[in-house]
Protein backbone atom coordinates (compact mmCIF):
# COMPACT_ATOMS: atom_id res chain seq x y z
CA UNK A 1 0.00 0.00 0.00
CA UNK A 2 1.99 3.53 -0.94
CA UNK A 3 2.35 5.76 1.77
CA UNK A 4 1.50 9.29 1.88
CA UNK A 5 4.00 12.12 2.58
CA UNK A 6 1.74 13.17 6.03
CA UNK A 7 1.23 9.52 7.40
CA UNK A 8 5.99 9.33 6.51
CA UNK A 9 6.28 12.27 8.43
CA UNK A 10 4.15 11.22 11.26
CA UNK A 11 6.04 7.91 11.42
CA UNK A 12 9.34 9.44 11.02
CA UNK A 13 8.65 12.01 14.35
CA UNK A 14 7.45 8.80 16.46
CA UNK A 15 10.59 6.92 15.45
CA UNK A 16 12.69 10.17 16.55
CA UNK A 17 10.24 10.19 19.99
CA UNK A 18 11.79 6.17 19.94
CA UNK A 19 14.84 7.08 19.43
CA UNK A 20 15.43 9.79 22.05
CA UNK A 21 13.34 7.43 24.99
CA UNK A 22 15.67 4.53 23.94
CA UNK A 23 18.64 6.69 24.88
CA UNK A 24 17.09 8.80 27.92
CA UNK A 25 19.05 7.70 30.60
CA UNK A 26 21.82 8.73 28.62
CA UNK A 27 20.85 12.34 26.93
CA UNK A 28 18.67 13.55 30.51
CA UNK A 29 20.33 11.89 33.53
CA UNK A 30 18.34 13.37 36.01
CA UNK A 31 15.86 11.52 38.59
CA UNK A 32 12.96 13.24 36.97
CA UNK A 33 13.62 13.35 33.15
CA UNK A 34 13.82 9.52 33.97
CA UNK A 35 10.52 9.25 35.91
CA UNK A 36 9.06 11.36 32.58
CA UNK A 37 10.94 9.37 29.87
CA UNK A 38 9.13 5.86 31.52
CA UNK A 39 5.44 7.36 32.20
CA UNK A 40 5.91 8.19 28.82
CA UNK A 41 6.48 4.69 27.91
CA UNK A 42 3.58 2.86 29.96
CA UNK A 43 1.52 5.35 28.90
CA UNK A 44 2.30 5.16 24.75
CA UNK A 45 0.92 1.45 25.68
CA UNK A 46 -2.08 2.46 27.56
CA UNK A 47 -3.38 4.87 25.25
CA UNK A 48 -2.75 2.52 21.86
CA UNK A 49 -4.62 0.61 23.74
CA UNK A 50 -7.72 2.80 23.97
CA UNK A 51 -7.07 3.90 21.01
CA UNK A 52 -8.06 0.61 20.06
CA UNK A 53 -11.49 0.84 21.69
CA UNK A 54 -12.35 4.40 20.14
CA UNK A 55 -10.64 4.72 17.39
CA UNK A 56 -10.73 1.47 15.46
CA UNK A 57 -13.92 0.18 17.24
CA UNK A 58 -16.26 3.20 18.24
CA UNK A 59 -16.36 1.88 21.69
CA UNK A 60 -16.81 4.95 24.00
CA UNK A 61 -15.23 3.27 27.74
CA UNK A 62 -14.79 5.21 30.85
CA UNK A 63 -13.29 2.00 32.67
CA UNK A 64 -10.04 1.99 30.90
CA UNK A 65 -8.82 2.76 34.26
CA UNK A 66 -9.86 0.43 36.25
CA UNK A 67 -7.89 -2.74 34.05
CA UNK A 68 -4.92 -0.55 34.41
CA UNK A 69 -5.96 -0.93 38.04
CA UNK A 70 -5.88 -4.29 38.24
CA UNK A 71 -2.75 -4.96 36.73
CA UNK A 72 -1.12 -2.78 38.99
CA UNK A 73 -2.78 -4.35 42.04
CA UNK A 74 -2.19 -7.51 40.88
CA UNK A 75 1.09 -7.04 41.13
CA UNK A 76 1.50 -4.72 44.37
CA UNK A 77 -0.41 -7.03 46.22
CA UNK A 78 1.71 -10.30 45.39
CA UNK A 79 5.21 -8.25 45.65
CA UNK A 80 3.61 -7.07 49.25
CA UNK A 81 2.58 -10.36 50.26
CA UNK A 82 5.55 -12.73 48.78
CA UNK A 83 8.73 -10.15 48.59
CA UNK A 84 10.80 -9.01 45.98
CA UNK A 85 11.01 -11.36 42.96
CA UNK A 86 9.61 -12.41 39.14
CA UNK A 87 7.25 -15.09 40.63
CA UNK A 88 4.72 -12.23 42.23
CA UNK A 89 5.54 -10.20 39.58
CA UNK A 90 4.14 -12.79 36.86
CA UNK A 91 1.50 -13.80 39.27
CA UNK A 92 0.32 -10.33 39.75
CA UNK A 93 0.43 -9.73 35.85
CA UNK A 94 -1.88 -13.26 35.06
CA UNK A 95 -3.88 -12.22 38.38
CA UNK A 96 -4.74 -8.61 36.46
CA UNK A 97 -5.65 -10.15 32.87
CA UNK A 98 -7.61 -12.65 34.70
CA UNK A 99 -9.70 -9.94 36.65
CA UNK A 100 -9.91 -7.97 33.93
CA UNK A 101 -10.82 -10.80 31.19
CA UNK A 102 -13.38 -11.69 33.69
CA UNK A 103 -14.68 -7.68 34.25
CA UNK A 104 -14.53 -7.31 29.99
CA UNK A 105 -16.45 -10.17 29.16
CA UNK A 106 -18.72 -9.17 31.49
CA UNK A 107 -19.34 -5.94 30.83
CA UNK A 108 -19.20 -6.84 26.85
CA UNK A 109 -22.06 -9.38 26.72
CA UNK A 110 -24.12 -7.60 28.76
CA UNK A 111 -23.74 -4.04 27.95
CA UNK A 112 -22.14 -3.62 23.88
CA UNK A 113 -25.76 -4.23 22.70
CA UNK A 114 -26.90 -0.66 23.38
CA UNK A 115 -26.23 2.62 22.48
CA UNK A 116 -23.07 4.42 22.98
CA UNK A 117 -24.08 7.14 25.73
CA UNK A 118 -25.45 4.19 28.19
CA UNK A 119 -22.81 2.15 27.32
CA UNK A 120 -19.68 4.63 28.32
CA UNK A 121 -22.23 5.34 31.66
CA UNK A 122 -22.25 1.40 32.22
CA UNK A 123 -18.25 1.88 31.90
CA UNK A 124 -18.14 4.97 34.35
CA UNK A 125 -20.18 3.08 36.94
CA UNK A 126 -17.95 -0.13 37.12
CA UNK A 127 -15.03 1.75 37.35
CA UNK A 128 -16.18 3.85 40.26
CA UNK A 129 -17.29 0.90 42.01
CA UNK A 130 -14.15 -0.61 41.47
CA UNK A 131 -12.58 2.74 42.70
CA UNK A 132 -14.80 2.39 46.40
CA UNK A 133 -13.96 -1.04 46.88
CA UNK A 134 -10.75 -0.52 46.94
CA UNK A 135 -10.59 2.44 48.90
CA UNK A 136 -12.44 0.51 51.67
CA UNK A 137 -10.73 -2.89 51.34
CA UNK A 138 -7.85 -1.50 53.05
CA UNK A 139 -6.76 -4.61 54.48
CA UNK A 140 -5.58 -5.64 51.02
CA UNK A 141 -5.35 -2.72 49.19
CA UNK A 142 -4.36 -0.06 51.69
CA UNK A 143 -7.12 1.60 51.22
CA UNK A 144 -6.51 5.39 50.36
CA UNK A 145 -2.66 5.41 51.40
CA UNK A 146 -1.93 2.33 48.97
CA UNK A 147 0.54 -0.22 49.32
CA UNK A 148 4.17 0.20 49.37
CA UNK A 149 6.54 -2.58 48.02
CA UNK A 150 9.98 -3.80 46.72
CA UNK A 151 10.67 -4.62 42.95
CA UNK A 152 12.65 -7.56 42.03
CA UNK A 153 16.49 -7.43 43.40
CA UNK A 154 17.76 -6.33 39.98
CA UNK A 155 15.91 -3.07 39.96
CA UNK A 156 17.94 -1.81 43.34
CA UNK A 157 19.70 1.11 42.69
CA UNK A 158 22.42 -0.46 44.27
CA UNK A 159 22.70 -3.32 41.67
CA UNK A 160 25.70 -3.73 40.05
CA UNK A 161 24.71 -4.73 36.50
CA UNK A 162 27.96 -4.38 34.78
CA UNK A 163 31.21 -3.87 36.64
CA UNK A 164 34.87 -2.88 35.70
CA UNK A 165 38.25 -4.45 36.58
CA UNK A 166 38.12 -3.03 40.28
CA UNK A 167 34.56 -4.10 41.10
CA UNK A 168 33.05 -0.85 40.94
CA UNK A 169 29.69 -0.54 38.81
CA UNK A 170 30.46 0.42 35.43
CA UNK A 171 29.62 4.29 34.01
CA UNK A 172 28.82 5.19 30.09
CA UNK A 173 28.74 8.29 29.55
CA UNK A 174 29.17 9.25 33.38
CA UNK A 175 26.00 6.73 33.63
CA UNK A 176 25.88 4.02 36.44
CA UNK A 177 24.58 0.62 34.96
CA UNK A 178 22.88 -0.47 37.97
CA UNK A 179 19.26 -1.62 38.68
CA UNK A 180 17.73 1.77 38.28
CA UNK A 181 18.95 1.44 34.19
CA UNK A 182 17.71 -1.75 34.38
CA UNK A 183 14.53 -1.03 35.90
CA UNK A 184 14.21 1.81 32.85
CA UNK A 185 14.89 -0.74 30.09
CA UNK A 186 12.78 -3.16 31.59
CA UNK A 187 9.71 -0.39 31.01
CA UNK A 188 10.83 0.83 27.54
CA UNK A 189 11.68 -2.35 26.23
CA UNK A 190 8.32 -4.31 27.56
CA UNK A 191 5.75 -0.99 26.34
CA UNK A 192 7.87 -1.17 23.00
CA UNK A 193 6.82 -5.14 22.51
CA UNK A 194 2.95 -4.13 23.35
CA UNK A 195 2.90 -1.54 21.63
CA UNK A 196 4.60 -3.08 18.03
CA UNK A 197 1.94 -5.94 18.96
CA UNK A 198 -1.33 -3.44 19.01
CA UNK A 199 0.69 -1.97 15.37
CA UNK A 200 0.41 -5.49 14.03
CA UNK A 201 -3.15 -6.07 15.46
CA UNK A 202 -4.81 -3.01 13.95
CA UNK A 203 -2.63 -3.94 10.29
CA UNK A 204 -4.30 -7.06 10.32
CA UNK A 205 -7.56 -8.33 8.46
CA UNK A 206 -9.11 -8.33 11.51
CA UNK A 207 -8.21 -4.54 12.10
CA UNK A 208 -10.13 -3.84 9.03
CA UNK A 209 -13.22 -5.18 10.03
CA UNK A 210 -12.77 -3.03 13.54
CA UNK A 211 -12.75 0.31 10.98
CA UNK A 212 -16.01 -1.59 9.02
CA UNK A 213 -18.00 -1.49 12.49
CA UNK A 214 -16.77 1.74 13.40
CA UNK A 215 -17.97 2.89 10.09
CA UNK A 216 -21.20 1.67 9.89
CA UNK A 217 -22.11 -1.36 12.42
CA UNK A 218 -25.40 -2.08 10.57
CA UNK A 219 -23.93 -2.79 7.00
CA UNK A 220 -21.37 -4.87 8.89
CA UNK A 221 -23.50 -6.91 10.65
CA UNK A 222 -25.46 -7.45 7.38
CA UNK A 223 -22.83 -8.79 5.35
CA UNK A 224 -22.15 -11.45 7.92
CA UNK A 225 -19.69 -10.25 10.45
CA UNK A 226 -20.95 -10.78 14.86
CA UNK A 227 -20.99 -7.30 15.50
CA UNK A 228 -21.18 -8.33 19.46
CA UNK A 229 -18.46 -10.66 19.15
CA UNK A 230 -15.80 -8.74 17.61
CA UNK A 231 -16.85 -5.81 19.53
CA UNK A 232 -16.43 -7.78 22.79
CA UNK A 233 -13.21 -9.57 21.72
CA UNK A 234 -11.80 -5.75 21.42
CA UNK A 235 -12.96 -4.83 24.96
CA UNK A 236 -11.06 -7.73 25.94
CA UNK A 237 -8.01 -7.59 24.26
CA UNK A 238 -7.65 -4.07 24.97
CA UNK A 239 -8.36 -4.93 28.79
CA UNK A 240 -5.42 -7.10 28.87
CA UNK A 241 -2.93 -4.60 27.85
CA UNK A 242 -4.05 -2.21 29.85
CA UNK A 243 -3.71 -4.46 32.56
CA UNK A 244 -0.20 -5.53 31.22
CA UNK A 245 0.22 -1.83 31.40
CA UNK A 246 -0.24 -1.42 34.91
CA UNK A 247 1.57 -4.33 36.25
CA UNK A 248 4.87 -2.81 34.22
CA UNK A 249 4.07 0.52 35.82
CA UNK A 250 3.41 -1.20 39.42
CA UNK A 251 7.34 -2.69 39.27
CA UNK A 252 8.70 0.17 38.07
CA UNK A 253 6.67 2.65 40.60
CA UNK A 254 7.52 0.50 43.51
CA UNK A 255 3.98 2.25 44.89
CA UNK A 256 0.22 1.63 43.87
CA UNK A 257 -2.41 3.66 45.19
CA UNK A 258 -5.62 4.69 44.00
CA UNK A 259 -4.76 8.23 42.42
CA UNK A 260 -1.89 6.15 40.56
CA UNK A 261 -3.63 3.56 39.36
CA UNK A 262 -7.87 4.02 39.16
CA UNK A 263 -8.31 7.34 39.52
CA UNK A 264 -10.65 9.01 37.12
CA UNK A 265 -8.26 11.95 36.55
CA UNK A 266 -6.17 9.12 34.31
CA UNK A 267 -9.17 8.48 32.63
CA UNK A 268 -9.18 11.69 31.29
CA UNK A 269 -5.55 12.21 30.76
CA UNK A 270 -5.92 8.99 28.24
CA UNK A 271 -8.90 10.54 26.62
CA UNK A 272 -6.92 14.01 26.00
CA UNK A 273 -4.27 11.78 24.80
CA UNK A 274 -6.64 9.97 22.36
CA UNK A 275 -7.57 13.20 20.80
CA UNK A 276 -4.01 15.37 20.56
CA UNK A 277 -2.69 12.53 19.01
CA UNK A 278 -5.56 11.43 16.92
CA UNK A 279 -8.02 8.90 17.09
CA UNK A 280 -7.82 5.31 14.83
CA UNK A 281 -4.24 6.19 14.10
CA UNK A 282 -1.93 4.05 17.10
CA UNK A 283 0.79 6.56 16.00
CA UNK A 284 -0.82 9.23 17.71
CA UNK A 285 -0.39 7.70 21.08
CA UNK A 286 2.78 8.05 21.18
CA UNK A 287 2.02 11.98 20.02
CA UNK A 288 -0.40 12.80 22.55
CA UNK A 289 1.04 11.11 25.35
CA UNK A 290 4.53 12.81 25.02
CA UNK A 291 2.85 16.21 24.76
CA UNK A 292 0.47 15.30 27.47
CA UNK A 293 2.97 14.18 29.99
CA UNK A 294 5.39 16.63 29.02
CA UNK A 295 2.94 19.70 29.71
CA UNK A 296 2.25 18.29 33.41
CA UNK A 297 5.95 18.07 34.00
CA UNK A 298 7.10 21.38 32.77
CA UNK A 299 4.61 23.27 31.49
CA UNK A 300 4.45 24.84 34.99
CA UNK A 301 8.23 25.32 34.94
CA UNK A 302 8.42 27.11 31.93
CA UNK A 303 5.46 29.43 32.53
CA UNK A 304 7.48 30.63 36.14
CA UNK A 305 10.70 30.98 34.05
CA UNK A 306 8.70 33.35 31.16
CA UNK A 307 6.65 35.08 34.46
CA UNK A 308 10.91 35.86 35.82
CA UNK A 309 11.75 36.96 32.18
CA UNK A 310 8.98 39.34 31.98
CA UNK A 311 8.81 40.94 35.79
CA UNK A 312 8.56 44.49 35.43
CA UNK A 313 5.71 44.11 32.71
CA UNK A 314 1.87 45.04 33.45
CA UNK A 315 -0.66 41.59 33.18
CA UNK A 316 1.61 39.33 31.62
CA UNK A 317 3.55 38.05 34.18
CA UNK A 318 0.86 37.28 36.46
CA UNK A 319 -0.91 35.98 33.67
CA UNK A 320 1.56 33.59 32.74
CA UNK A 321 2.25 32.78 36.84
CA UNK A 322 2.95 28.86 37.56
CA UNK A 323 -0.08 28.38 39.72
CA UNK A 324 -2.07 28.93 36.27
CA UNK A 325 -0.84 26.32 34.18
CA UNK A 326 -4.09 24.11 34.03
CA UNK A 327 -5.60 27.12 32.77
CA UNK A 328 -3.17 27.08 29.88
CA UNK A 329 -3.27 23.53 29.30
CA UNK A 330 -6.60 24.05 28.26
CA UNK A 331 -6.18 26.71 26.06
CA UNK A 332 -3.45 24.75 24.25
CA UNK A 333 -5.71 21.69 24.23
CA UNK A 334 -8.62 24.05 22.66
CA UNK A 335 -5.92 24.99 19.70
CA UNK A 336 -4.31 21.83 18.90
CA UNK A 337 -8.45 20.63 18.62
CA UNK A 338 -9.22 23.49 16.65
CA UNK A 339 -6.44 23.37 14.01
CA UNK A 340 -5.82 19.69 14.46
CA UNK A 341 -9.70 18.39 14.33
CA UNK A 342 -8.15 14.91 13.87
CA UNK A 343 -5.48 15.11 16.41
CA UNK A 344 -1.92 15.71 15.06
CA UNK A 345 -1.16 12.14 13.83
CA UNK A 346 -5.14 12.25 11.96
CA UNK A 347 -4.75 15.68 10.42
CA UNK A 348 -1.04 14.93 9.04
CA UNK A 349 -2.33 12.20 7.38
CA UNK A 350 -5.19 13.48 5.90
CA UNK A 351 -2.96 16.22 4.96
CA UNK A 352 -0.27 14.26 3.02
CA UNK A 353 -3.22 12.36 1.27
CA UNK A 354 -5.18 15.22 -0.14
CA UNK A 355 -1.50 15.90 -1.74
Amino acid sequence: MERTTGEIAVKLVVLGIGALLLFAPFLFQDVRSLEVAARICIFVVLVASYDLLIGYTGIVSFAHTMFFGFGAYGAAILLKAMGPGWTPVILGALAGVAVSLVFAVAIGLLSLRVKAIFFAMITLAAASVVLVLVSQLSQLTGGEDGITYRAPDVFKPATKILTDADGKVLRIFDVRINGKLAAYYFVFFTSLIMFLMLLRFVGSPLGTVLKAIRENEGRAEAIGYRVVAYRTFVFCLSAVFASLAGTVYAVWLKYTGPDTALSFAIMIDILLMVVIGGMGTMWGAVIGAVLMIMAQYYLRDLMGAASEALHGLPVLPELLAPDRWLFWLGIIFILLVYFFPKGIAGTAMAAGARR
